[in-house]
């Protein structure tokens, strides 16, 4: 994800369309008499298109078809309302890519790649491309992916304007559910510079209206969409496979679904590896705190980090000399936001904290963006900023699947978030951060994504339960905090596994961990408490693997409908 995206990324208020889709037929209907089991129907897969095919990243075209030939397709019914099993029926999308060493099959995997509200209809292929440290799990798991409720392929809502959500794209899992919260100033045709109390409580009050018209769309569906009912609805797919327990894989906000899980199925669940792990109790304004306090964290490493290249920077030789020139940056460009022709909004102080709040692999592409931003005098903007302007995918061809759900998203969160809600309290938080916190600060919410909120908090209580259980935490992430690794430990127990690195989702991509999870996965035992994780660039000319620039900062969040 690109500056522009990040800076111009809100979208405005929902409009009330109320459009219900169902993977492969109609909506399920309230007085239709669906079967009361848990068998999945199989059926023919999804056919993609080159142009699809592509957009998706998988660039040997012959292995995904292949891949998509032996992987088996269905939808599998289940209750809206689990406490009201005689009433409305819904439909879940379910994938299986059976294990290739069916003589020393281990069971099934089923794996989410978190949100809440991203599609895993696709994961297990993703996590088995020749290229992936993880391709070997497909030897002895059947690879269990699917759609939870109110995403893709299975029953889901639109209470959007209209805008498509995003597809799966070319970063496949690397991308864990990048989804935009409140942005700069420079938003929705806003002033630039620093948020003022009247422009919150005006975002409030959007953000009120919308959150009650898209929960009023319907809201016995969408209050049926929380984790609770995401984790009875795995359960039914267990049992459909004929499995009597079930392994886990998750990513992010399925690092919080595999312990529901296990919570509320205690002695169903085989092997369990959950990795960037979210909290254990769900609360939005904690959440926002734990997030603010371990930005400002890496931002002091990346602060060290570039003081011993100040001949390349200039913006000290010490870590608090770089920071206190980043601050003072920041202060210029909030006063003095800078206007380049080629780019089409002022660059202010929140450009700054966009930069200082990146992970390890984008520190030497944001350092040099910000001293040149510092350097700009235009009229046109330096080659970094353009090119953290340029990019922009093209809209995903006609069939791609979707890659996640913001309806979805925004209720899963809400439905489970039991904490303030108030302005008061929101803004309080916000100005509490500005000064903790400066130059990231200001990437805090100034108002609660889940005001006006009208539907029921479904509390779940977390239990310690026999099974096994890693939880691997990132020591220096700051979008999953390390220390919510463990809170989830003493809340469920297992054991934790330590990344030392600052990449979220990092251990099923970065080999030096990945082996362990599919040792563990295999065997039982990771051979380890910890690995490398994504090294730290060794200076200005680092390359960063892969099309890493400026990441996005907003994963793990809900979508925030209203905006600057």
């Amino acid at each position: 994800m690109n500056l522009r995206r990040l800076l111009a990324g809100v979208t405005a208020p929902l409009a009330v369309l109320g459009t219900i889709t169902t993977a492969g037929a109609g909506p399920a209907a309230a007085g239709a008499a669906p079967p009361r089991d848990s068998t999945i129907t199989w059926k023919s897969c999804p056919e993609y298109s080159d142009d699809v095919v592509d957009w998706m990243g998988f660039r040997d075209k012959a292995w995904f078809r292949a891949t998509m030939t032996r992987m088996d397709c269905g939808t599998l019914r289940v209750p809206l309302d689990y406490t009201k099993p005689s009433g409305r029926w819904i439909t879940v999308a379910v994938t299986r890519l059976p294990a290739t060493d069916q003589a020393h099959r281990l069971g099934s995997l089923a794996v989410n790649p978190g949100g809440p509200g991203g599609s895993g209809y696709l994961m297990p292929i993703d996590l088995i491309r020749p290229e992936a440290p993880t391709a070997t799990l497909n030897e002895r798991y059947d690879m269990i992916g699917f759609d939870p409720r109110g995403v893709g392929y299975s029953t889901a809502i639109n209470c959007d304007d209209g805008e498509k959500p995003a597809a799966v794209g070319a970063q496949g899992l690397r991308g864990v559910q990048e989804l935009p919260g409140v942005q700069g100033a420079q938003a929705k045709g806003a002033p630039p510079g620093p948020i003022t109390e009247e422009d919150a409580r005006q975002m409030y009050a959007q953000q009120v209206q919308a959150n009650q018209q898209c929960a009023q769309t319907d809201p016995k569906f969408i209050g049926a969409l929380t984790t609770g009912n995401i984790a009875r609805d795995l359960d039914r797919i267990r049992i459909g496979l004929g499995e009597r327990k079930l392994s886990y894989l998750g990513v992010s906000w399925g690092s919080w679904l595999g312990p529901v899980y296990r919570s509320l199925f205690p002695g169903k669940v085989g092997r369990m590896w959950v990795d960037s792990v979210a909290p254990p109790d769900p609360r939005m304004d904690a959440f926002e705190a734990g997030r603010a306090k371990a930005t400002a964290m890496d931002f002091s490493r990346m602060a060290d980090w570039m003081a011993p290249f100040n001949d390349t920077y200039g913006f000290g030789t010490t870590g608090a000399q770089v920071q206190a020139s980043l601050v003072k940056l920041q202060e210029d460009l909030d006063a003095h936001p800078k206007q380049f022709t080629d780019i089409p909004m002022p660059m202010d102080g929140f450009v700054v904290a966009i930069a200082a709040s990146q992970p390890s692999v984008g520190w030497p592409f944001a350092a040099q963006l910000l001293a040149d931003l510092r350097d700009a005098t235009g009229p046109t903007a330096p080659p970094t900023i353009q090119e953290a302007f340029e990019g922009e995918r093209t809209p995903p061809p006609i069939g791609t699947p979707e890659r996640d759900n913001r309806v979805a998203n925004q209720a899963i969160f809400c439905n489970g978030d039991g904490g303030a809600r108030d302005f008061d309290s929101a803004w309080a938080a916000y100005q509490d951060g500005l000064a903790r916190y400066p130059v990231t600060g200001v990437l805090g919410f100034p108002i609660p994504t889940c005001a006006g909120w009208p539907l029921p908090v479904d509390h779940i209580r977390l239990r310690h339960n026999g099974g096994s259980l890693q939880l691997s935490g990132h020591r220096y992430e700051s979008v999953s905090a390390y220390e919510w690794t463990g809170d989830m430990q003493d809340a469920v127990g297992g054991e934790v596994f330590t990344v030392e690195d600052d990449m979220h989702g990092s251990a099923l991509m970065e080999p030096n961990c990945a082996t362990h999870v599919v040792a563990y996965l295999t065997t039982g035992d990771p051979g380890a408490s910890g690995c490398q994780g994504v090294p730290v660039p060794t200076g200005p000319d680092s390359t960063p693997p892969g099309e890493a620039r400026l990441a996005d900062t907003q994963s793990l969040r809900p979508a925030t409908l209203a905006g600057r």
